[in-house]
């Protein structure tokens, strides 16, 4: 493959990223190409040398959505970081969805959990308007401390996904880390 060839192919695979960022990424492959030829190699030893395009696109974009989940954590952001991420091997599909999907409902439960006990004194004063008769102080009493359990657990669950997403991010880091270039690396 000639460096035409090379940048072209690579420039199709990058399609996913910010047009500037794309064109940083090739002007850098140019310059590689140059000092290649200058060292007298030839175009296809330093594409051969490079790997194909496809697999440094795809190392290239899960490194740049790792860097957008840095600056901003959305949850937008970490979803785009975690395909990204799955797309540089199968064996990723496994160590990076599973631990994913565990934390995921890890988060979803720690939410569910904080706000259906802050909603608990609305759903048994509606329970209370619709069956008159079931209306206990005691009960009304309860369902207004698990309000307050619901307001400490959301405001554990704040801090606990930000720790989770700031220690998955790592932990996509240290997995495109490997990828890259295995344990010497990491």
């Amino acid at each position: 493959m000639n460096k035409e060839q090379f940048l072209t192919n690579l420039h199709d695979a990058l399609k996913r990223l910010p047009s500037s960022e794309r064109e940083d990424i090739l002007q850098d492959f140019r310059e590689h190409f140059e000092i290649g030829i200058s060292e007298g190699k030839t175009e296809e030893e330093i594409a051969k040398g490079l790997g194909t395009p496809q697999q440094i696109a795809k190392e290239l974009v899960a490194t740049f959505r790792l860097e957008q989940v840095q600056e901003t954590a959305t949850t937008g952001n970490v979803l785009r970081a975690v395909w990204a991420v799955i797309g540089l091997g199968f064996f990723n599909l496994v160590i990076v969805l599973g631990p994913f999907i565990a934390l995921a409902g890890i988060v979803f439960s720690g939410w569910a959990v904080g706000v259906s006990c802050l909603l608990n004194p609305i759903l048994y004063l509606i329970n209370v308007a619709i069956y008159p008769e079931i209306f206990e102080f005691y009960q009304f009493f309860l369902t207004i401390a698990f309000s307050g359990v619901g307001i400490f657990v959301i405001i554990g669950m704040y801090y606990v996904t930000k720790w989770f997403m700031k220690g998955f991010v790592r932990y996509l880091q240290f997995n495109v880390r490997m990828v890259k270039g295995g344990i010497k690396n990491a």
